[in-house]
């Protein structure tokens, strides 16, 4: 079997191609980073280290790659034979295949009438759907029926600590151990790909918010108090007893509006939560604050992991949810220069004001119980710098 993998970096290597592997295909990693199709082909396999006491080291082989800024007829060719497609390349770059991924499907089709699925695995709801609407943004109608019969865009929720880091070894990946890959079973065309390590379900939306407000809101929230401390990784901003009730007590509130809105269990939610924190105690991964940081206006936004699920606690639960309000605060508050977002923040703050800051960036409006508590905890938190 022949899986076709978006993106060589570390996630692909790391988390999907690795569970490719496992299950049997053979992975053709599309990437333009030169240095890195060259060595795939050159071995043809690579070595990933669980970030744990064991350091187990996995070989995942049968392997090859395609620059496809240099060859993308290759890739074109790779898509009209492949059992799968996977991306894992950042939502920002999904539009920049769509034209790729077409052409390779009209190739599919002039060649045989197997079915084939397409999933985005990236951090970010409804991936492989906006895959699909870039991607049909270049057919016909009459391309588009042929295309909903013959070709799945399943979406997905992924979740894998992969650090920035930098090996002797260009190829290999250190992950953590834990692992989640969750695919919309409704959106699948054809057999579903027996992939181990894939969990199906009915309905995905639940699992994905289940994953942003926990893990995603979790990660940011101990790298902007981990920042405020002046504590400079992940793992140690876990060790400060402040820091750990503060992003717990956060993910108690996400925790709370998510088990009344889908339906999860309420202890397996609070178990969920404690396992969540003990992968971001993880000492076998170094991750610094700056790194998971970055990007604060993104993390503002009204949808995302900071403000989406202060929102929901007010309109499911109706109470305040004082520590996820301190931690978009503690967003607003970093002043990391060396990220152009966070600069671009202190400057909107320090020209418009605070309030202004709070309505561009939540879209939060200012009459807002949401708006006022965060203008206090912001005033609160600055006034002991």
């Amino acid at each position: 079997m022949l899986a076709v993998h978006f993106g060589a970096g570390n996630i692909g290597r790391g988390f999907i191609g690795n569970l490719l592997y496992h299950s049997g295909y053979e992975t053709c990693f599309v990437d333009v980073n030169s240095e890195i199709v060259n060595l795939l082909n050159e071995r043809k396999e690579y070595r990933v280290v669980l970030a744990e006491e064991s350091q187990q080291e996995i070989l995942v082989k049968n392997v090859s790659a395609i620059n496809s800024a240099a060859n993308p007829e290759l890739v074109i060719e790779a898509i009209a034979k492949a059992d799968l497609i996977t991306t894992a390349i950042g939502p920002n770059i999904l539009p920049l295949i769509a034209g790729l991924v077409a052409e390779g499907l009209r190739k599919r089709i002039e060649l045989n009438d197997q079915p084939v699925n397409v999933i985005a695995c990236e951090n970010m709801i409804g991936g492989s759907s906006l895959l699909k609407e870039k991607v049909y943004e270049k057919l016909s109608e009459a391309e588009k029926v042929v295309f909903d019969e013959r070709f799945g865009f399943p979406d997905s929720a992924v979740d894998r600590i992969v650090p920035n880091q930098i090996n002797e070894d260009k190829l290999m990946v250190k992950v953590e151990p834990f692992y989640e890959w969750v695919v919309e079973e409704t959106k699948i065309v054809g057999q579903k790909p027996e992939i181990d390590g894939i969990t199906y379900v009915q309905e995905l939306v639940p699992y994905i918010e289940r994953k942003l407000f926990t893990v995603n809101t979790g990660h940011a929230l101990a790298a902007y108090f981990g920042y405020y401390f002046g504590i400079e990784t992940i793992n140690e901003a876990m060790e400060n007893e402040q820091i750990k009730q503060l992003v717990e007590g956060a993910l108690s509130e996400s925790g709370d509006f998510i088990v009344k809105k889908y339906g999860f269990d309420g202890d397996a939610h609070k178990q969920y939560i404690q396992k969540i924190m003990s992968r971001f105690a993880n000492s076998y991964i170094t991750d610094e604050v700056t790194r998971v940081g970055r990007s604060p206006i993104r993390k503002l936004g009204p949808n995302d992991r900071l403000v989406s699920p202060a929102r929901q606690y007010l309109e499911v639960v109706g109470e305040e949810p004082k520590n996820l309000l301190k931690g978009i605060a503690a967003a607003l508050s970093y002043d990391f220069a060396g990220d152009e977002e966070a600069v671009a923040v202190q400057t909107t703050i320090r020209e418009k004001g605070l309030e202004a800051a709070i309505s561009e960036y939540t879209k939060l409006e200012s009459d807002s119980p949401l708006f006022a508590g965060i203008v206090e905890q912001y005033q609160q938190l600055n006034s002991l710098k």
